[in-house]
């Protein structure tokens, strides 16, 4: 029996906590946990979420977060807390339906022939909402086209938040060096990983845009990543694979 954690974090997501958990525990796992990281959202969801986890004994935790922090240390405590309750497969995710909780029986096919597996969006079979606008298409391609030339990655989709990985493989991951909060931090963690030599697979997704809520997403994050990219290169130059 596989022990899986799947960790969302939350900031105004009561619309959505509901059904993206029931849809996650009605998948054929018979050990998926839940861990919500909230960052005292003004909408409840933090409420929410420990009521779902008292219907769901053992099922689900609650990371309460006393205001917005970023989605790089969100995903950070997620990792700590998983590593903590010995799960063996590690789950990155978004609550807003982008990221289908179909794909992951297809995902945990995958990781167990590899160490890192990302949804993609940018290899054959992937595709985004045809609500997306041709802008905001063109500048998510841009920014993965850009961060994969500056840090020389064979990933197509570096900025996808959609991952399955290994927890003994997460754990070798230097996670305290890690600084990038906001969308780069998926930059980062793939980068590292990357170096690190860890076995990385690309799975085709169609990616969803949110069914209710509003997207964190600004063009102000946008050349934020930009100038980060840089960043990450320099800080992690000395990075080699591990044998």
């Amino acid at each position: 029996m596989t022990r899986i954690t799947v960790i969302l974090p939350t900031y105004n997501e009561v619309e959505n906590l509901t059904q993206i958990t029931t849809e996650l525990w009605s998948l054929s796992f018979s050990d998926l946990n839940i861990v919500i990281v909230d960052d005292g959202s003004p909408d409840g969801t933090g409420e929410l979420a420990e009521q779902i986890s008292a219907r769901n004994p053992g099922k689900m935790d609650v990371i309460h977060r006393q205001k917005k922090l970023g989605l790089g240390s969100a995903y950070i405590a997620g990792f700590k807390f998983a590593f903590q309750q010995n799960a063996e497969i590690i789950v990155q995710m978004d609550s807003d339906f982008s990221h289908s909780p179909s794909y992951l029986p297809g995902f945990l096919e995958h990781i167990t022939r590899n160490e890192l597996v990302i949804g993609s969006r940018y290899i054959e079979g992937g595709s985004l909402d045809d609500r997306w606008g041709m802008g905001r298409k063109l500048l998510s391609r841009f920014g993965n086209s850009y961060a994969r030339a500056i840090l020389k990655l064979p990933i197509h989709d570096c900025t996808g938040g959609f991952r399955v990985w290994r927890n003994d493989v997460l754990e070798k991951m230097p996670l305290e060096v890690i600084r990038s909060e906001g969308y780069v931090f998926q930059i980062e963690m793939v980068f590292v990983a990357h170096r690190l030599g860890f076995k990385i697979i690309e799975s085709p997704i169609y990616f969803e845009d949110r069914r209710s809520g509003q997207s964190k997403m600004t063009l102000r994050i946008q050349l934020e990543a930009a100038f980060r990219v840089w960043q990450i290169l320099y800080l992690h130059r000395g990075l080699e694979a591990l044998i």
